[in-house]
């Protein structure tokens, strides 16, 4: 027997720090914003469930993502497209770590993780490989993500794709199904 896969779609750290006028703005936003605003309506089409992450950062003397902040915000375009998703509250790279994220995938009986997001080779790879995610078929939506610049985004998703796969959005969202 087959085993059905539950997809859950995980934005991670689209936060407007990490983009233009933001304290700590990356490489390739825009275009990954657009990515992923596609990849949101593409799980609403199939009833797969969003899931954003939002990183504060611990330290009040952070450079960037403090408290309370307009950039620790989750970018509005990304709340317009999910408004209903829930938010998972964050302060390290690992979204599983010290967080209600595990919890919450056990409720939705979510099986398969697709995962995107800012930073490629941060907290996108330390989700993405955090022994918490061993249970789920992880996917990481390689043009749903971002960093500095282009090669360290392209060295980390080489070195991640050593350990997980790496598919674009139309094909995570083809086999998502099944």
């Amino acid at each position: 027997m087959q085993t059905v896969r539950r997809a859950a779609l995980l934005i991670i750290d689209l936060q407007n720090d990490y983009f233009a006028g933001g304290k700590y703005p990356l490489w390739n936003t825009e275009q990954t914003l657009a990515n992923t605003l596609d990849a949101i309506a593409q799980a609403h089409a199939q009833n797969i469930p969003v899931i954003l992450v939002q990183h504060i950062a611990a330290n009040p003397a952070s450079p960037f993502f403090v408290k309370d902040s307009v950039g620790v915000q989750i970018h509005p375009q990304v709340l317009a497209a999910a408004p209903n998703a829930p938010v998972v509250v964050k302060s390290h790279a690992d979204s599983f770590l010290n967080t209600n994220l595990g919890e919450l995938l056990g409720k939705l009986e979510v099986n398969q993780l697709l995962i995107t997001g800012m930073m490629t080779q941060n907290c996108v790879t330390h989700t993405a490989l955090s022994r918490a995610a061993d249970p789920y078929q992880v996917k990481v939506l390689r043009d749903c993500c971002a960093t500095v610049d282009a090669m360290v985004h392209g060295i980390a998703l080489s070195a991640l794709g050593d350990k997980v796969e790496m598919v674009d959005r139309q094909a995570a969202f083809e086999t998502a199904r099944g």
